[in-house]
């Protein structure tokens, strides 16, 4: 089922639709209710959902490929209750049936941040269902990788194959999905319109390189990330948001992934900006907004102090002028 040799001669790839309005969540979500999950048929063996942005605002795009032996689940989301989100119930529906009994899964993971992997629990006792592990001693066991992050791994579905790779920066256990059949790259967080939150950039530029060089004479019909967090104008919803109106499409392109390395060379370690998604590392941030602080409340302790100072002064030469009198 895994292996790391060469991937055989690719084909045209099967054509899909992305003509869909994703679920935008709403200003007031109490007053506006919506159904947890979204399901699009991008082709009919191929299924992107997207958990509403009411229900969290993650508002996580997970996908689905069905082969002719098992099925693929690309990320689990951020909701664990099936009451909130029904998920592992959706995708049991949408999976065929083989031998009178539902198609094997396989539930994989971009990563292992939590708005990824919540809802692997709903998974957890149903049959023919395997987990991928989500640390990255259990990814590379269960792939089959022997020199991370070097190496390719490929998963047979059965007449369609799925491609695994390594792409460490946003989280060191971070891989993306290359399907043959569709010629969709599933880049989680790695690349996606939105913000792109960095915790190693050296391995995210070396990520972003090998997968530009993996795609170069392989078809690419688009890149799918886990998140939409801008809007057509290029501007960041507010973190926390659960109203995404006017939204950026979900699909990026080729040409976004090639400008990637480029904008890590030009990267200050804190921000910067590509038309279509921000490059940021929190830490990095985080820690110069407490040196601002830190600096801040510096500077009005001085201030108090010498406010302090010339009072005392202006009171002891009053009390000078007081006794000379």
């Amino acid at each position: 089922m895994f292996s790391l040799t060469a991937t055989p001669a690719w084909c045209e790839p099967v054509p899909g639709s992305l003509d869909v309005h994703w679920n935008e969540g709403a200003s007031d979500c109490k007053a506006t209710p919506q159904a947890p999950v979204q399901v699009h048929t991008y082709e009919p063996k191929t299924f992107i959902l997207r958990q509403s942005p009411c229900a969290n605002f993650e508002a996580n795009f997970l996908c689905l490929l069905v082969g002719s032996e098992k099925a693929l689940l690309i990320d689990t989301g951020a909701i664990a209750d099936p009451k909130a989100m029904p998920l592992a119930k959706t995708i049991l529906e949408l999976l065929p049936d083989k031998d009178h009994k539902k198609l094997p899964l396989l539930v994989a993971h971009t990563h292992r941040h939590l708005d990824h992997r919540a809802g692997d629990p709903q998974f957890a006792s149903l049959p023919s269902v395997q987990v991928v592990p989500i640390d990255l001693e259990g990814v590379r066991a269960f792939f089959g990788f022997t020199d991370w992050p070097n190496g390719i791994a490929h998963l047979d579905l059965g007449g369609r194959t799925v491609d695994v790779i390594p792409t460490p920066g946003h989280n060191t256990t971070h891989v993306a999905f290359y399907d043959s059949r569709t010629g969709i790259l599933f880049s989680g967080d790695f690349l996606m319109p939105g913000r792109l939150l960095i915790e190693d950039a050296a391995a995210y530029r070396e990520s972003a390189l090998r997968v530009v060089e993996f795609l170069k004479t392989r078809p690419l019909t688009h890149i799918l990330g886990g998140h939409v967090e801008l809007n057509t104008a290029g501007q960041a919803y507010r973190f926390g948001s659960h109203y995404h109106p006017n939204e950026h499409r979900l699909e990026l392109a080729r040409e976004d992934l090639t400008a990637l390395p480029a904008a890590f060379e030009t990267f200050n370690g804190f921000y910067a900006r590509h038309p279509n998604y921000i490059l940021t590392n929190p830490i990095h941030n985080l820690v110069a907004l407490a040196i601002i602080a830190v600096a801040v409340l510096i500077l009005i302790v001085w201030g108090v102090r010498g406010s302090l100072r010339r009072r005392q002064r202006r009171a002891r030469a009053k009390s000078s002028v007081g006794s000379a009198a």
